[in-house]
Formats: C-alpha cells, sequence, structure tokens
C-alpha cells in the first residue's frame, strides 16, 4: 500500500511540534532550581545570577547592575524591574515612582527571599504585570562568600532545603551587624545601592530560630516608637494590618517575631529593637519603612518559600495601591526630620505597657532528655491553642541629644567623612588653618564587651560630659551642618552615647589610652610647688581625700590626682574628636 503524505500538512505539523519542544525547553530553562527539585533546592549563586541573565536576554523591563565586589572578590548585582524601562533612580523618583527594595542572603542559610524573588520577577515579566507607579529592586543574593559556603549542616534546626550557604561572610562577619561599622566591602556596595535609589519601602527575607509554633511567617517591622511619627502612622495604622489581613487569606497567618521573654512565648513576647547595625535600623536612619519577614525555621522549606512569595507579591500590590501616599509620607517625613532639633539617641523597653495579643502555638512540656538524663523543653504538637499572651512593644528614649549647628571632624578620621559621604551627607572642609572654640565630649565612662563582636570590642553604657575649648583645626577638616535629610545618620553614628555610634564600633578607641605619663621621683617637687602656687587645687585634693578611700590611702594616686589637674596632663585624653560648633561660629568654609 502506498501512502501519499501532504507535504505541506507534515511540514506544518512538523514545524509546530519542534516550536513546542522548543518553548517547553525553554519554559523549563527558566525554571528555578527550587522549582526543578520540587521544593528541595535553593539556587547556587551562579544558578540565581544566570536565571536573572536569562531574564534580562529576553525581557526589557529588567536590568542587571553592577554596584562593586564584594568581598569574596565577586561583584554585587542589583535586579530592576521597570515597566517603562526607565532604570535611572532619579528619573524614577522624579517621575512619582514608588521603589520597593528587596534584599535576599544576608543569611544565605536562610534563602526562601532568593527563589521567591526569581519566581516573582520572572511572573512579573512573563505576564507583563510589572506596576506603573512602582519600580522594584532585588538584590539576588547579598552575602555571595557565605553563598559559596554550601552545605548541608550549619542550619541543625532548620527543616531544608538540601544544600544552603553560611551565615558568615567571606571576612566570617555576620553582614546583618555591618551596616555602621561597615567592614565589609558588601556594606559599602549596599549603601551605595540604597543611597542611589532612596527606596520607600524595604524588605529584608529571612528565617527565625527559637520556640515552636504553628506559624509559618513571623515579621518584624520597623520598630514603630524609632520611626519618624509621620511614618509610623501609615505603618501602624494602614500597612501593617493590610499585611496581616491578606496573609491571613492567602492561608498564611502571621504573628509577630517570636522573641520570648521566658522558656517559652506564653509568657509573653518583645517587639525587636533594631539598631542601626542591623538593614532595617539602617534604613530608619533614612525614613524607609522596612520589614524583615522570618518564616519558622522548622516548617517545610517549599511552605516557608511560598509564604515568602506570597508576602513579596501582596507587599508589591499595596505599595503600587498607595504609592503616592508613600511617596508624600516619606517626603514629609524627611521635611521634618531637616527641620527636627531633638533627637532620641538611646531606647529602653517599657515594662509597664503591653497588648495582648492571640497567639497559636503548641504546649510546651518537659521530659527526661535521653543524651543527659536532665529535664529538657519540647513542644507538643498534638497539643496546639490558641491564647492571649503579652506583647511588650513600647520604647521609649532614654537618651535624647539636641543638634549642634555644626559638627566638627578632624581630617585625621577619614573613615568617618568617607562614611558619611556614602550615606549622602553634604560635607564642607575648612579653607585654612583657624583656633575655635567649640564644646567637646569627654568620655566619663564606658562598657566594653570581655570578648569581640563582629570583630570589635563594642562600647556601650557611654558617660559623658561636654567641655568649651578653644582648639586648633587645620585646612581640609570637616564641618557637617545637621540640617538634612540624612540627619537621623548623622546624629546617630557621630553622638558617642548612641548605641550603634562611630564611637561605639571603637573608630576613636586611640583617644581612650593616655599616652605621656610622668616618673613619680621627678614629679613629686613639681606637685608640691603646683599645691603651694595654688591653695585652691590643695583644697580640691583635700576634699577628693575626704569622699575616696582608695585615694585617701595611696600617695600614688594622690599624686596621679594631682598630675591630671595639672597643666602638664595631655588635654587630649578621653576627649572626643568629633566637636561640636555653636551657632554663630564663624567658619571660613571651601
Amino acid at each position: 500500500m502506498v501512502i501519499f503524505v501532504n507535504k505541506t500538512n507534515f511540514m506544518k505539523k512538523s514545524l509546530l511540534t519542534t516550536l513546542l519542544l522548543i518553548l517547553n525547553i525553554y519554559c523549563f530553562a527558566q525554571l528555578t532550581p527550587f522549582e526543578k527539585s520540587k521544593g528541595a533546592e535553593t539556587a547556587t549563586y551562579a544558578e540565581c545570577i544566570s536565571f536573572y541573565q536569562k531574564l534580562a536576554s529576553e525581557y526589557d523591563q529588567i536590568k542587571i547592575l553592577d554596584y562593586g565586589l564584594t568581598d569574596i572578590g565577586k561583584p554585587l548585582n542589583l535586579v530592576v524591574l521597570s515597566k517603562d524601562k526607565i532604570f535611572d533612580p532619579q528619573k524614577i523618583h522624579q517621575l512619582h515612582k514608588a521603589v520597593f527594595f528587596i534584599n535576599n542572603g544576608i543569611h544565605p542559610g536562610e534563602p526562601e527571599g532568593v527563589d521567591a524573588s526569581m519566581i516573582m520577577a520572572r511572573e512579573l515579566l512573563k505576564h507583563h504585570t510589572i506596576p506603573e507607579n512602582v519600580v522594584i529592586i532585588i538584590i539576588p543574593l547579598y552575602n555571595i562568600g557565605g553563598a559559596l559556603n554550601r552545605g548541608s549542616f550549619s542550619r541543625a534546626n532548620q527543616n531544608g532545603p538540601e544544600r544552603y550557604g553560611f551565615r558568615g561572610n567571606a571576612q566570617n562577619l555576620d553582614l546583618n551587624r555591618d551596616f555602621i561599622k561597615t567592614d565589609s566591602k558588601n556594606s559599602i556596595a549596599f549603601q551605595k545601592i540604597y543611597n542611589d535609589w532612596n527606596p520607600e519601602i524595604f524588605v529584608d527575607t529571612h528565617v527565625s530560630n527559637g520556640a515552636d509554633y504553628q506559624y509559618v511567617m513571623t515579621l518584624i517591622e520597623t520598630q514603630k516608637d524609632k520611626l519618624n511619627p509621620i511614618l509610623n502612622h501609615y505603618m501602624s495604622d494602614n500597612l501593617v494590618p493590610h499585611l496581616y489581613q491578606e496573609m491571613k487569606k492567602v492561608g498564611f497567618e502571621m504573628t509577630p517575631y517570636v522573641d520570648h521573654i521566658a522558656e517559652t512565648p506564653d509568657a509573653g513576647i518583645v517587639g525587636f529593637l533594631e539598631t542601626p547595625r542591623y538593614a532595617t535600623g539602617y534604613t530608619t536612619l533614612h525614613n524607609t519603612i522596612g520589614f524583615i519577614t522570618e518564616t519558622h525555621m522548622l516548617k517545610p522549606f517549599a511552605k516557608r518559600e511560598e509564604a515568602t512569595y506570597d508576602f513579596l507579591n501582596i507587599m508589591l500590590n499595596k505599595v503600587a495601591h498607595d504609592a503616592n501616599l508613600i511617596i508624600q509620607t516619606k517626603h514629609q517625613a524627611d521635611e521634618a526630620v531637616k527641620n527636627q532639633k531633638v533627637f532620641p539617641i538611646s531606647w529602653e523597653l517599657s515594662q509597664d505597657s503591653f497588648k495582648m495579643i492571640n497567639f497559636k502555638g503548641y504546649e510546651g512540656k518537659h521530659k527526661p532528655s535521653e543524651v543527659s538524663g536532665f529535664p529538657r523543653l519540647y513542644y507538643d504538637r498534638n497539643e496546639p491553642f490558641t491564647k492571649e499572651i503579652h506583647q511588650f512593644n513600647l520604647y521609649q528614649p532614654n537618651i535624647t541629644v539636641e543638634k549642634p549647628f555644626a559638627y566638627l571632624i578632624p581630617q585625621a578620621w577619614d573613615k568617618v567623612a568617607k562614611l558619611l559621604v556614602l550615606n549622602q551627607v553634604k560635607i564642607s572642609r575648612l579653607a585654612h588653618d583657624t583656633t575655635l572654640e567649640v564644646q567637646s565630649y569627654y568620655i566619663d565612662d564606658y562598657k566594653t564587651l570581655p570578648k569581640p563582636f563582629e570583630g570589635h570590642y563594642v562600647h556601650s553604657s557611654v558617660k559623658v560630659h561636654l567641655v568649651k575649648n578653644k582648639i586648633k583645626y587645620y585646612k581640609g577638616d570637616y564641618i557637617v551642618y545637621p540640617n538634612q535629610t540624612s540627619n537621623r545618620y548623622i546624629i546617630e553614628t557621630l553622638e558617642p552615647q548612641a548605641t550603634d555610634s562611630f564611637f561605639a564600633w571603637n573608630f576613636f578607641d586611640s583617644i581612650l589610652g593616655q599616652k605621656e605619663y610622668f616618673s613619680t621621683y621627678v614629679f613629686e617637687d613639681l606637685a608640691a610647688n603646683l599645691l603651694k602656687q595654688n591653695p585652691d587645687l590643695r583644697k580640691q585634693l583635700n576634699e577628693a581625700i575626704a569622699t575616696d578611700e582608695k585615694l585617701k590611702n595611696s600617695g600614688q594616686a594622690q599624686l596621679n590626682w594631682v598630675y591630671q589637674h595639672s597643666p602638664y596632663f595631655e588635654k587630649t585624653y578621653l576627649r572626643y574628636p568629633v566637636a561640636r560648633i555653636a551657632e554663630g561660629t564663624k567658619l571660613d568654609l571651601n
């Protein structure tokens, strides 16, 4: 039997089959490793960047920018999604578009946001659904060094994925403690991105350790009391309730981050105080509303990724809906901060203020440990509960400062100036050598950690007093006027009592060491003459002896007291180098 084939139809069918095959191959190539593994794997650094590069080769509404090298020697990339293909941040703000910033992989063992953002970007491009009035910027994977240090055992308490990155970066730094001290190149690149784009909304994606409970997602929003009141009103009364409501609708009911005050959450939880060392604490200094998504480590990785994906999409839709309001609110906050006169720089939790919230947990019980035999805690998932628990979330300022007319920073401390400039602080410089009357802080007391924390012996509980001094300054020394939208960054880094000040992070530790001393057998005669010539000094010494037992019983201590109150004692010892300048001081500037 002879079969006659219609060549035209055969060729059409063959071409269609080939095209479908190519399309299927292409679509599969655009799946994430998370999807290919059915929720078992997270993308490697190379897979993540390659995925975005493929999207950029296919769509013109996405651009990948390079913001310089990280500590591991690879660039920190920024993915930008813009419906009208405008990728200039200044032009974007001029067009009154809101900027929504997503940061992923600051802790690469907590990778949900890495995969969720890849899928979100693909779906927005594929379905042409990038909002007209929002530009989305994504750091695909911030801690590249940690992501390359990949394994399966560093997250002992976590339920997947099969392999993931390490918390420390190439310098073994926790990058979520590096936003003020800036020891890493990663932090420099992040701050360039942040200050270039000046986002209205920021989300940092994480996974939470801690108690067991029923929720897949917990949430940290910028601590409301630290946030500018204008922004706090919108965030607390509008944005946050909406997020909780919408997440519940999609099956991921949320609770505030579970930082419990006793062994189990039943006794109550505490609002997280993210000081400027943390990502959202840093962004708060610049009037950005920030969020940390904290999915629960014990829930399956696939569920955690799904919850993160849903949260990012709900946030994007809300930003698009409220774009004009969000932009206007941030602008009002920026203007208010420029004119603000008094600034809180340290906070404490109120033990007297709380609200009751519904919490879905599991009963915490005890049984003998199979390791030690001692009682151990466990959560009984056969006994879920819904209870009202205390939430303590009122922070009150315990130190406030009034801003000066200007700060003066000697050029010897140029790292300080570089970080200020990186954060878009406008700086002037002295045109000539000059002597100025300034107010100088002297450090009276401080506590220091006994062991290093993130490479530093951090200072806290700093006590100071102000002294008027006439000091010689030099051409090129830096002048900073706190009349800028970056005022909070200026004041919370330059005021030594601030929790995460440059002083706290050891930028000025050389002033804490005395450089000159005396030989006792020589200074005895000098001290005796000083006391004879200055009866008031003798009177002060006697008064000090009367109230200080150690001074009373030590001749060396008394000699040292005279030395410290004599013209021979160095004036720079314990003098904080950043001076405060009063209004009316004449400054000749470049």
